[in-house]
This record gives structure tokens, C-alpha cells and sequence, in this order.
């Protein structure tokens, strides 16, 4: 593998590790297990601001970690594979060991 290839995969761990450096981020991540939801879902979930809300969504879409579709007025997000389940999963199993 070229060096050039694994710092830029680096660079994108990187990233992908930050996105789970941020407790709400993480709360997000875990009401979107359940189920897809709109902004309005996790407004009312999190007690926090839509401008609060809409900023860490467009940080976890931006990396990748969620996708969102528009149905008439509202846009729903959704994990965007099953890779970020299991990321989670197995660092709250790594905390409560």
C-alpha cells in the first residue's frame, strides 16, 4: 500500500473519530438505532435548539456517518450503513469493561 493512500486513510479516520468525540453527536447516532427521524424528532429528544441540532447533523452527514432523504417539507435522517452501529457498539462495550 502507497504511503500516499494510508495517510489519506488516516485522514479520514481521523475524522470519523472526532465525529465520535462529541457526547451529542453520539445521542443522535443512538435515537437514529431506533429508527430514521426528522430534526424536529431530536429537538424534542435532546431539549436542544434546531440551529444546535442541524450543525451536528450536517457534521456526522459531512463524514459520512449519516444520509438524509426529503419527504414533502421534512428531511429524515438515518444511519448511513451498518458499519456505525458496530463502531458504537463495541466502544460502549470497551468503556464498560
Amino acid at each position: 500500500m502507497k504511503n500516499v493512500d494510508l495517510e489519506s486513510q488516516f485522514e479520514e479516520m481521523s475524522l470519523l473519530f472526532k465525529m465520535f468525540s462529541d457526547s451529542t453527536r453520539l445521542k443522535i447516532l443512538n435515537l437514529l438505532f431506533e429508527k430514521e427521524r426528522c430534526v424536529s424528532d431530536f429537538i424534542e429528544e435532546l431539549q436542544m435548539s434546531q440551529s444546535a441540532v442541524s450543525h451536528q447533523l450536517a457534521s456526522l452527514k459531512k463524514t459520512h456517518l449519516i444520509k438524509s432523504r426529503k419527504a414533502g417539507k421534512n428531511v429524515y435522517y438515518s444511519l448511513a450503513d451498518e458499519h456505525i452501529e458496530s463502531i458504537f457498539k463495541m466502544a460502549l462495550d470497551h468503556v464498560n469493561e
